[in-house]
């Protein structure tokens, strides 16, 4: 493919709602661009974006692809992004590295969560947008309902500029262009010009007018000409339209069906003719090496910046995909990565298809290409010249809000699954791993439960691994509520030298410390060089409670008294009495279990409010307040940890995929009698299960 100016290139990025038929939309540009040589079908697995064996096998997307075409001597880099939720880090890369975005809907349904999502990213980005409805030769599908739900829940800025021809039983046959009044049909996979239908003229000359009157409102100029009846020309209209686009008060309606490509080739000159160039984005700023703030102006001339905005990753190496915001890049060039403080050599450059890679000699300004073996660079790294060493912002990661304990199925390869979640780490940052030294567990965290179980198919598929999840095990503490005085005595004979050491200790409850170790002796029946092993003792003792072997805090250990030997007394004797006279005073110190406590922020629409206290109450949540915020209430909360294991997927279903919530452990509290007994059942069976 050749090397294109940059205002002949559109990055776009594809969102909406997961089965809205944004991959078969794809399949549909490619083969009316000619790219394909015939359509894919998703249930058949055949389709150009959705290439990966998990994508096959469960028939949606789970990673962005990339899809170029050429169109009226454009070049039109499509990035299909999964519409499932569990994936926000896939569409957050398309997102970084696209101009604009094209947000599908289908004809059935309207205007979804995942519309909604798309736009309001759409939305924070400022970046212009349009809607293609989908589906629209489906039964039951209604365009003209879908059209009025868009407009009524996204504003007077939706427009259609192509309609849909019904015949009969409502079945679509074409599709009517109001910006230049033509229509066409589709006879086998050639496009052709017929009338427009006498019924449908007024139809259009009322979108077309609604156009004019969006498109008179971005001059003054052109405000005077509309008001003194002067009909716009189609290119003054298109131009008009394309202005619009870019200043966000116009959001174009196409629409089609992809099994029959109708559509398609008004998608594909709408795409041309209104979305925006890389170099009618904003400009990107960042600090350069002084930490003076830099703008990277987007020109073929300029210093050579490039962003790695997704890597994949298997078991012999990377392959990165990047955007270059400025210059061009070749093979043979040597750039430097800011943030690992290290150069990169370029080898062999590629244009991307899905799958399908293509070896070019030069990426130029504005495009998107890829590049093998590279050894530093990761996701979100900014590779530039060296004259010029600057790192952009990075694609943004969402927070991952569901944990699951994670192991191998098989002993011995633990090492093998952790280089496997490594290198998986490299193609997706959204999940992260963690061994927890107090619970001996390994746990992975991420955005839901398809998230993790794709993550566990490819470790299998890739990696040759096989885990399993299970729920985290929470790390309880537990602590004493009274004072007892006790004695420990640790005495052995063997031949020789014995042991000797005896204690009298007062444990007692400690607010404000972990641990405190004192002494009160008289008389010095405990030799002072004994009183560290002492305290040694007990530390060590406090690892493991006597109600369900978690660690004890909140404790004042105080050396009252004991005996010592001249011969035998040794450290290990006063630290082994020191454990005995734990192990027998603490059961008679009144010992509970504590549980950790998480502060909660929840953002939820006005509309699910009950919904979502009434759960957070059954989850024995503490309501702390309620802020009002834009699209509707953030709930403030404290929720013990082990009531928290599945509130990404219950939030989900509750609220349709409209809430969010974010958590962070702030204390421990005493856990309800119910609550201990359960843990310490728990416990005691998972402690009978690893003896066996």
């Amino acid at each position: 493919m050749a090397t294109y100016p940059v205002n002949q290139i559109r990055n776009v990025c594809i969102m909406g709602h997961g089965g809205d038929g944004k991959t078969s939309l794809v399949e549909s540009l490619l083969f009316t661009a000619g790219v394909a040589d015939r359509v894919g079908k998703v249930p058949e697995g055949t389709t150009v974006c959705d290439f990966d064996p998990e994508e096959i096998k469960r028939q949606f997307s789970i990673s962005t692809a990339v899809a170029p075409l050429v169109w009226n001597n454009c070049k039109i880099n499509l990035l299909d992004t999964p519409g499932f939720f569990d994936f926000e880090n896939e569409v957050n890369q398309a997102l970084r590295v696209s101009e604009s975005a094209l947000i599908v809907a289908t004809g059935k349904a309207g205007p979804g969560v995942g519309t909604e999502k798309a736009w309001k990213r759409a939305e924070e980005r400022k970046m212009p947008r349009m809607f293609y409805i989908s589906k629209i030769d489906e039964e039951n599908s209604d365009y003209y309902s879908a059209l009025h739900k868009l407009q009524k829940q996204f504003g007077v800025s939706v427009c259609p500029i192509v309609v849909p021809i019904f015949e009969g039983n409502r079945d679509t046959v074409g599709i009517v262009d109001c910006v230049i009044r033509k229509a066409y049909k589709m006879e086998g996979t050639k496009r052709v010009e017929i009338p427009i239908p006498e019924n449908m003229k007024d139809r259009i000359d009322q979108h077309r007018a609604a156009l004019c009157e969006n498109v008179a409102e971005l001059s003054e100029d052109l405000m005077e000409r509309y008001f003194a009846g002067e009909e716009f020309s189609d290119e003054e209209l298109i131009a008009g339209i394309r202005q619009g686009v870019r200043d966000l008060v116009i959001a174009p309606v196409f629409c089609g069906t992809a099994a029959t490509g109708i559509g398609s080739f008004a998608l594909l000159k709408g795409i041309a003719d209104y979305m925006p160039s890389p170099d009618e984005a904003p400009v990107e700023v960042c600090e350069d090496e002084k930490g003076e703030l830099i703008e990277i102006n987007c020109t073929p001339n300029g210093s050579t910046v490039a962003m790695v905005f997704k890597t994949v990753a298997d078991q012999y190496g990377r392959f990165s995909y990047f955007k270059v915001f400025s210059g061009s890049v070749k093979p043979d060039m040597t750039l430097v990565n800011k943030r690992a403080d290290a150069n990169e050599k370029i080898g062999h450059i590629y244009t991307v298809c899905g799958k399908k890679t293509t070896e070019v000699d030069e990426i130029g300004c504005g495009d998107i290409g890829a590049v093998s073996k590279l050894v530093t660079t990761k996701t979100g790294d900014t590779l530039s010249m060296s004259v010029r060493r600057v790192q952009l912002d990075p694609v943004a990661l969402p927070k991952p809000c569901y944990t699951q304990g994670i192991a191998a199925k098989t002993k011995g390869n633990e090492e093998k699954m952790a280089t496997g979640l490594n290198r998986l780490r490299d193609e997706d940052p959204s999940f992260s791993t963690e061994f927890n030294a107090e619970t001996k567990q390994m746990t992975i965290s991420g955005m839901g439960d398809i998230h993790l179980d794709v993550i566990c198919s490819k470790l299998k598929n890739k990696f040759g691994v096989d885990v399993e999840l299970s729920k985290p095990i929470i790390p309880y503490r537990e602590k004493i509520r009274k004072k007892v005085s006790v004695e420990g005595k640790h005495k052995k004979q063997s031949g020789g030298h014995g042991q000797y050491g005896h204690v009298k200790m007062d444990f007692e409850p400690c607010l404000d410390q972990d641990f405190v170790f004192a002494e009160s002796i008289f008389g010095g029946s405990v030799p002072k060089n004994f009183w560290p092993a002492v305290e040694k003792g007990i530390r060590e003792a406090m690892e493991h409670g006597v109600l369900a072997g978690y660690p004890l805090v909140g404790l004042k250990a105080t050396l009252t008294d004991g005996s010592y030997h001249d011969v035998d007394s040794n450290e290990l004797s006063f630290k082994m009495a020191a454990r005995l006279a734990y192990k027998a005073g603490i059961p008679q110190a009144s010992p509970v279990l504590l549980e950790p406590i998480c502060s909660l922020k929840v953002l939820i629409p006005d509309s699910y409010m009950g919904d979502v206290i009434g759960d957070l109450n059954k989850r024995r949540g503490r309501i702390m307040g309620m802020n009002p915020v834009e699209g509707g209430q953030e709930i403030l909360a404290e929720v013990p940890m082990a009531e928290l294991s599945d509130y990404a997927i219950t939030l989900r279903s509750m609220t349709q995929g409209r809430g969010s919530f974010e958590s962070e452990f702030i204390r421990y509290d005493e856990a309800p009698a119910p609550v201990q007994e359960k843990v310490i059942a728990e416990n005691k069976a998972r402690m009978e299960a690893l003896n066996d």
